[in-house]
């Protein structure tokens, strides 16, 4: 688990309902359930309508890693590469079919696959570039949903605010239901720019780091490839491995 991420919705959480209470005011005066309704479903519908469904419901899958982050995979590459480079200056590229088959990662594969079949090394890591610019712009478009989000939220909480005034000025003749109507306009515009600065925005950017760390590490994997591939001394390889391991 990030602790740091829980530990910092916890924070945000407090700080936010302490400043509260310390003006006397109540957690209950913050629980409305239709200016949730009007931020959050109203944002969510727009990002949907901003992006194809399954950019939007990667986006939404992604959000596991802020608070369960994929485990760092650096050490692991380093042995698997010192294992390829051995491999294959002793028994030559073929005999890489056997970690084509051991690994699940489809990146991983396509490298394998294409150093086995003799594949010119330059078109290769022209290939693998391709794939990476694709693999990039998918994650970074599901991970800006929540950016998009964020950018929402602040403008549909005014649109709820103006909601609620409608419904105060629907009800000046019965003075009963006005406090509804205003605590619906303020805690709309409450939910819109807490969420967006609060949630949205971190969100967005902690994943935006965790795919920046994945396009990293299969740079260096498509260099490595190359190398592979030209037959290059370990000595290089070795210090891709040396690199991959130095990135703070």
């Amino acid at each position: 688990m990030d602790w740091a991420s829980i530990a910092g919705v916890v924070i945000a959480l407090a700080g936010l309902l302490l400043g509260h209470s310390m003006d006397g005011g109540k957690f209950a005066s913050l629980v409305q359930p239709a200016a949730f309704s009007i931020v959050v479903v109203g944002t969510f519908g727009a990002v949907l309508l901003q992006n194809e469904a399954a950019t939007f419901m990667r986006g939404l899958r992604m959000l596991r890693w802020v608070f369960k982050p994929p485990p760092s995979r650096r050490i692991k590459l380093a042995r698997e590469i010192t294992a390829w480079s051995s491999q294959a200056r002793r028994d030559g590229l073929l005999s890489l079919e056997q970690y084509m088959q051991g690994t699940s990662d489809k990146f991983i594969q396509k490298g394998l696959r294409l150093v086995i079949d003799g594949i010119h090394p330059t078109k290769l890591r022209g290939i693998l570039e391709i794939e990476l610019t694709a693999y990039e712009f998918s994650q970074r478009q599901a991970a800006k949903i929540w950016e998009s989000a964020a950018g929402y939220a602040p403008t549909i909480g005014i649109l709820g605010a103006v909601l609620g005034l409608i419904h105060v000025m629907e009800n000046l003749s019965d003075p009963s239901r006005l406090g509804s109507g205003i605590a619906v306009a303020f805690v709309s515009t409450i939910y819109g720019v807490g969420l967006a600065n609060l949630f949205f925005y971190p969100i967005g950017n902690k994943l935006k780091g965790i795919v920046a760390e994945t396009v990293t590490q299969y740079e260096i994997l498509t260099e490595v490839f190359y190398d592979i591939a030209s037959g290059d001394h370990s000595r290089v390889v070795e210090e891709r491995v040396a690199s991959l391991l130095s990135r703070p």
